[in-house]
């Protein structure tokens, strides 16, 4: 199998994260099993932020451990073969930020989600918890797949194990 064109695929990864609103969240429950629920995010710095409420299982999830794995993948409708839909993995670890002193990222939620939806939420009991990535992966088909940091700084092929 012909080499990927990593230029091309770290553009393709780049484009990929900045066009993606919600991301899926997996956390770990009170009994240690694993939960998963979705959540609007804003990327940041190499961070991505999500504002959710205090009622939401997962907030409380990642108040009692703050371990939590992230997946942006590709739409049903926009993928080429189901089996290999176009996604990126993200092992992180969650902080609870609170909002104050967050001002660029509350604009950066107002821009993908307007203002009167942030506005709104704001004035409701939800918190922003920052998730910082510590690992990733981004999978574009079959056997392109790549070690990746958030950015796309860190963005190189995955070995395969063929044992």
């Amino acid at each position: 199998m012909k080499s990927p064109d990593l230029a091309k695929m770290q553009q393709q990864f780049s484009s990929f994260i900045s066009s993606m609103k919600s991301l899926t969240l997996g956390t770990i429950n009170e009994e240690g099993k694993p939960f998963l629920s979705y959540a609007p995010f804003a990327l940041h710095q190499g961070k991505l932020y999500i504002y959710i409420s205090r009622i939401a299982q997962h907030y409380r999830h990642l108040e009692a451990n703050p371990s939590a794995d992230v997946m942006l993948i590709e739409d049903e409708s926009r993928s080429a073969n189901l089996f290999a839909r176009q996604r990126a993995r993200f092992a992180c670890t969650a902080i609870n930020v609170g909002n104050e002193g967050c001002e660029p990222i509350f604009a950066l939620l107002e821009q993908s989600f307007g203002e009167p939806m942030i506005g709104m939420l704001r004035e409701l009991d939800f918190s922003l918890f920052e998730l910082i990535p510590l690992e990733g992966r981004y999978v574009v088909g079959f056997g392109q797949t790549f070690d990746i940091d958030v950015t796309g700084e860190r963005f190189e092929l995955a070995a395969i194990d063929r044992s």
